[in-house]
C-alpha cells in the first residue's frame, strides 16, 4: 500500500531539514566540492557533444580539463593583474575623484555647494572615508578572498573534483534516476527536466551573456583610453543578469569617469555612451535571444532573494547552491500552483462547471 501523501511530505521534510544542517556546518570543506558539480554540470554538455563526434568520454575530459587549465591561465596572467591593478587605482583616485567632482559643482552650481551646503558635506565625508579607508577595505577583501578560496582549492583540489564528476557525470544522473520513489518517479523525472532547462538557459546562456558583455565593455572601454574602464567594464559585465541594470549603472559609472576624464571633448563622452548603447542593443537583440532565449522562467527579483537570502544565513556556499534552488523552488512552486487550481480546494466542487 503506498504511503499517504503528509507522510511522505514529512520523510521529504526532514531530508531537506537535514541538507540545511549539514550545508551550515560543513559550509566551508563543501566549497570545492560545490563548485567542481557547478563546473561539470557546465561542462557536461560540451563533453556529450565530444562523445557524439566519436570521443571516448575519458578523452572527452581530458580534452576539457586541459582547455580549462589553459584558459583559467591565460586569465590569471592577463586578465586578473590589470583588474586589480586598476581596481587599486580607482580606490586610491575616489578622493580626488570627489575633490574634481566638489569643484566641479562649485564651478557650476555655486548654490548648491556653500560651505554650510549638506552636499558639501557629504561629499568631503566620503572622500574622507573613502581616503582613510580605501585601502583597509582592498587589503580586507583581498586576503579574505585569499584566505577562504585559498590556492590550494583553486589549482588542486576544484579541477579534480571536476575531472572525476565529469567524467562519471552519466553514470551518477542513472543511478540517481533508480533511486527515484517509483510511485513518483514520470512526475519527478519531468520536474528535473524543467529545473535542468531553467537551470542551463540561466547558468550557461546567461553566463555566456555576461562574459560576453563584460569583456566587450572592458576592451571596448580601454580601446577608447577610460582611466578603470577594465573594472567599469567587468562590473558591467557581472550584473547584466539583472535586465538593464548592467548597461545603466556601468554607463553611469563610466560617464562619470569620462566627463572627469576627457571634459570638453565631448566626443569622447559621446563614444563612451555609445559603447554601452551599443552593447545594450547587442544583449536585447542578439546574445539573449540566441543564448538565453525568450523565457528562462527565472526571474531576477526571485534570484536576487535566494542570493540574499541564501547568502545571508549559508554564506559563500549559500551564494553557490542560492541559482539551483532558486530555479528548484520556481518549478515546484509552478508545479504546486497548477496542482492546486485542478483542485476542489480552488474549484470548489467536483462538479464540473455549468456549460462544460
Amino acid at each position: 500500500m503506498a504511503l499517504p501523501v503528509s507522510t511522505q511530505a514529512r520523510y521529504w521534510g526532514i531530508a531537506a531539514l537535514v541538507f540545511a544542517v549539514v550545508l551550515w556546518f560543513l559550509g566551508d570543506a563543501l566549497t570545492p566540492f560545490l563548485l567542481g558539480g557547478a563546473f561539470a554540470y557546465i561542462l557536461d554538455p560540451v563533453a556529450d557533444r565530444l562523445e557524439r563526434l566519436g570521443m571516448r568520454r575519458l578523452f572527452a575530459v581530458i580534452t576539457i580539463t586541459v582547455l580549462a587549465i589553459l584558459v583559467f591561465v591565460l586569465l590569471v596572467l592577463l586578465v586578473v593583474p590589470t583588474l586589480v591593478r586598476q581596481l587599486t587605482q580607482l580606490i586610491e583616485t575616489a578622493p580626488e575623484l570627489f575633490i574634481r567632482l566638489r569643484d566641479w559643482l562649485a564651478a557650476r552650481f555655486p548654490d548648491l555647494v556653500d560651505e554650510g551646503s549638506t552636499i558639501r558635506q557629504q561629499l568631503a565625508s566620503i572622500g574622507e572615508t573613502i581616503a582613510a579607508r580605501g585601502g583597509e577595505m582592498l587589503s580586507a577583501a583581498l586576503s579574505s578572498a585569499l584566505s577562504f578560496v585559498n590556492v590550494l582549492v583553486l589549482l588542486v583540489i576544484v579541477p579534480v573534483v571536476t575531472f572525476y564528476l565529469l567524467l562519471d557525470w552519466d553514470r551518477m544522473v542513472a543511478r540517481i534516476d533508480t533511486l527515484l520513489p517509483r510511485e513518483h518517479a514520470p512526475t519527478i523525472r519531468r520536474l528535473a527536466s524543467e529545473i535542468d532547462e531553467t537551470l542551463s538557459s540561466f547558468i550557461r546562456g546567461q553566463g555566456l551573456v555576461m562574459l560576453i558583455q563584460g569583456t566587450f565593455y572592458a576592451v571596448s572601454l580601454m580601446l577608447v583610453g577610460l582611466q578603470f574602464g577594465v573594472v567599469v567594464g567587468a562590473f558591467a559585465g557581472l550584473v547584466t543578469f539583472i535586465p538593464y541594470v548592467g548597461a545603466i549603472v556601468g554607463g553611469a559609472l563610466a560617464i562619470g569617469l569620462a566627463l572627469f576624464q576627457f571634459w570638453g571633448e565631448w566626443h569622447m563622452i559621446a563614444l563612451v555612451a555609445a559603447i554601452f548603447f551599443g552593447g545594450q542593443f547587442l544583449e536585447g537583440n542578439i546574445l539573449t535571444p540566441l543564448l538565453v532565449g525568450d523565457s528562462v522562467g527565472l526571474h531576477p527579483v526571485w534570484l536576487l532573494l535566494a542570493l540574499a537570502i541564501f547568502g545571508a544565513i549559508f554564506g559563500f556556499v549559500g551564494l553557490l547552491v542560492a541559482v539551483p534552488v532558486a530555479a528548484m523552488l520556481g518549478v515546484l512552486t509552478r508545479f504546486a500552483t497548477a496542482q492546486y487550481m485542478r483542485s476542489t480546494l480552488y474549484l470548489g466542487s467536483d462538479e464540473p462547471a455549468v456549460g462544460e
